[in-house]
């Protein structure tokens, strides 16, 4: 594969891992502020057995450079077996495109596995290089018969790059919540309508009635507080989609490799940890990503993965929280709708053609789902 502006030395290639480049190399590209396009959380899942042989993820980055010179650009991407673990449900599509006699897997991913948190998807020295990138891409699909690639949760900046090469936009929702500047949680409080104030506090002060909460960063956890959290991150696990994505070893090498990037919030009961949440750091936001419990607490759940979040955003003096995927009852609690954007490369003509009229009608739905909850925020009314 080869694209750009020297087609005599530019050239496209796929890796077996992320790992197989330089740590360096791949984080000048991949910037600061977004942790899970890093090289150290992409090779912690590698490491860990997270993806790779059995998991139906096989790492295939694509990178470009000039023959003997540092990479010019990346992206992290993943031969597909199935639709797990990517938070942009395409199971519709499959079964729409194997009912027709097509075969939908193996399709090719680009994205931050297990993660759906917007960030850079293409990662690039210069913008010129998104093109080649994505034609190497759409390259890679078509020498392999892969049906399609998809490329998840992108940043507003990228969306035209997309666009430009023919990908189709999808739209979703989530929900987020914004820093106006608060000092303190109750600055943030001020902002809502009485009752739903009223409503916030007494969920607070009814979860930590019954626990401790305790925040760590860096090497403040232990090897006990990653077993415990372990613990919560397979009960939940468990209940909601089967098998836990991560292996225990990945959370042992992301606090190794990007400690000061990880949040961990406890809460405490008779000297037990019950229940946890994990936060990861970016330049300017903080990602909310698991959490789970051995003993139920009422509001416990609000409390750990929404509200200390908020109090970390504050104190750190981030401009937002994000908390995840769906969960609408993150709207009373101060969390607003935001759009999050896909793309998406489909390799036959018929069938592009009949996921682009799905779209089409699908975005019309959100965008009058996304205006209807704006309207549903708790914020007081000017």
């Amino acid at each position: 594969m080869s694209g750009g502006g020297e087609a005599s030395t530019l050239a496209a290639r796929a890796a077996g891992s992320v790992g197989a480049f330089d740590r360096a190399e791949w984080n000048a590209l991949a910037g600061a502020d977004n942790p899970f396009v890093s090289h150290e959380f992409l090779t912690a899942l590698e490491d860990s057995g997270s993806v790779g042989p059995g998991t139906g993820w096989q790492s295939v980055p694509l990178v470009i450079s000039e023959e003997g010179g540092p990479l010019l650009a990346a992206m992290p991407a993943y031969i597909k077996g199935h639709s797990q673990g990517e938070y942009v449900f395409d199971h519709s599509w499959a079964d729409a495109y194997e009912r027709a006699g097509g075969q939908y897997y193996p399709k090719l991913q680009i994205a931050a596995p297990f993660t759906p948190a917007t960030g850079p998807r293409l990662l690039l020295s210069e913008k010129s290089y998104a093109a080649p990138l994505l034609s190497a891409a759409a390259q890679l699909c078509r020498q392999n018969g892969f049906s399609s690639a998809h490329a998840t949760f992108i940043e507003p900046d990228q969306h035209a790059f997309f666009e430009a090469a023919d990908w189709m936009l999808r739209s979703d929702i989530q929900f987020h919540w914004y820093n106006r500047g608060f000092a303190t949680f109750d600055d943030f409080l001020s902002t809502l309508a009485s009752r739903k104030r009223k409503d916030l506090r007494k969920e607070r002060a009814a979860a930590l009635e019954k626990v401790r909460i305790i925040r760590m960063i860096g090497d403040e956890t232990r090897t006990e507080h990653w077993d415990a959290f372990w613990r919560f991150y397979q009960d939940t696990g468990a209940r909601k989609w089967g098998t836990p994505y991560l292996t225990r070893e990945a959370f042992e090498l992301f606090a190794e490799r990007m400690g000061d990037k990880l949040l961990l919030v406890l809460a405490m009961q008779d000297g037990e940890a019950i229940a946890g949440a994990l936060n990861f750091i970016g330049g300017d936001a903080l990602y909310g990503r698991y959490w789970g419990c051995t003993r139920d607490v009422r509001f416990l759940h609000f409390e750990l993965c929404y509200y200390q979040a908020i109090d970390a955003a504050i104190e750190r003096g981030l401009s937002r929280v994000e908390a995840g995927a769906q969960g609408g009852h993150k709207l009373a609690r101060g969390y607003e709708p935001v759009e999050t954007v896909s793309a998406h490369w489909i390799a036959d003509p018929g069938f592009r053609a009949a996921v682009a009229d799905f779209l089409e009608r699908e975005r019309q739905g959100v965008a009058a789902d996304r205006n209807y909850l704006a309207t549903r925020t708790p914020f007081r009314k000017s």
